[in-house]
């Protein structure tokens, strides 16, 4: 039977449910690669005590809850980066600076949108490049949010990080940003060399909903014979349209992002109920043969966690050299937070390892 969906301002349900996917064994370790359909929902939804200060401060900031608001509303309230920044100062650390950054516009589908660069220090010639596409449900963030994973990846890489902005839902509807993203990557496919770095030696890396994009960037340049990124790295990407899987119910009122919250972005993203299984958006559902190299980070105390989980086997499926990273401890927005948060450090450098790999470095 095909699945139904249902799409309210409340919630977004997809009928003809599958069961919940098996906790693992006990000693699975905190961290570590999973094998094909060795799902891991939750082990558990008590955070390490570093990820528990960082939700912490981010309570103290007296933030709303966000499926509770409108757009504008939503925007303006304290993000976990805002909490990252307050522990920090707290502790008297800086933040580095060893990365410099040129703010630029790109031609995007429809008009510009702003994009930062982030230059290594003591960049090689002909050094590679990143496409890097943050989260925020299609809704919400910005550059200034997510600045904390791509200033990491340069400096770790060596690369060339092009983080892009793109149009937000509900004023520009989907696929607003999926059409912004794709011309993004041709932007700097087109003018990388001006920035000293290789256009051919190029990868995608994404978050949550920019997880989503960085995997469609990739599947637009195979369809549109554009040149192919080296490797895909999505951190827990939105990837499943089932509002049921095993993690959107056990993680279903988890900090920062809930169950909830996923369904207030889809209603604010999409143009009608049906988009979404649309395989842009429903990513298990798309044509994934062809696809390079990728590797997905997971987060334990996520409702997405399965999301990647699911699109992991079904890239396997396709062929798809696939690696997935689950963190123990750890909740949605943690890859950002390397300076505070001792699994996003190490996530950091799993993803840096892995694009340094496809890189040929």
């Amino acid at each position: 039977m095909k699945n139904a969906l249902l799409l309210s301002a409340a919630a977004v349900t997809v009928l003809t449910l599958g069961a919940c996917n098996p906790k693992p064994d006990a000693s699975t370790p905190a961290s570590e690669a999973i094998a094909p359909s060795e799902t891991t929902h939750v082990r558990s939804t008590t955070p390490d005590p570093d990820m528990q200060a960082v939700l912490d401060k981010l309570a103290s900031l007296g933030g709303k809850p966000i499926e509770t608001l409108d757009e504008i509303e939503a925007r303006k309230q304290p993000s976990p980066a805002d909490a990252v920044k307050a522990i920090m100062a707290d502790k008297g650390m800086k933040p580095d600076t060893t990365v410099t950054t040129r703010d630029v516009t790109y031609k995007a589908a429809a008009g510009t949108q702003a994009a930062r660069i982030y230059t290594p220090p003591n960049v090689a010639a002909n050094a590679p490049v990143i496409l890097y596409i943050h989260g925020g449900g299609w809704v919400i963030a910005d550059l200034n949010t997510y600045d904390g994973a791509p200033r990491a990846l340069s400096k770790l890489t060596g690369a060339i990080v092009v983080s892009i902005e793109y149009r937000h839902a509900p004023e520009a509807k989907f696929p607003a940003a999926h059409d912004d993203a794709n011309a993004a990557y041709q932007w700097v496919l087109a003018n990388a060399a001006s920035w000293g770095a290789n256009p051919a030696n190029v990868a995608v890396v994404g978050e949550s909903a920019g997880g989503n994009m960085a995997v469609n960037v990739a599947i637009a340049a195979r369809d549109n014979g554009w040149t192919a990124p080296k490797a895909i790295v999505a951190v827990y990407p939105v990837a499943d349209s089932n509002m049921a899987t095993g993690s959107k119910v056990a993680q279903a009122a988890a900090k920062p992002l809930n169950t909830p919250m996923l369904a207030w972005f889809f209603t604010k993203t999409l143009a009608n109920p049906a988009q979404a299984l649309d395989p842009r958006l429903n990513l298990v559902g798309a044509n994934l043969n062809g696809l390079p190299s990728t590797t997905i980070i997971l987060a334990e105390i996520d409702p997405l966690h399965d999301d990647g989980v699911n699109l992991a086997d079904k890239l396997r499926a396709a062929g798809v050299p696939v690696e997935v990273r689950d963190y123990a401890g750890v909740t949605h927005e943690f890859f950002g937070m390397g300076l505070v948060v001792a699994d996003s450090a190490g996530a950091q450098e799993y993803a840096a390892d892995r694009l340094k790999l496809a890189f040929g470095k």
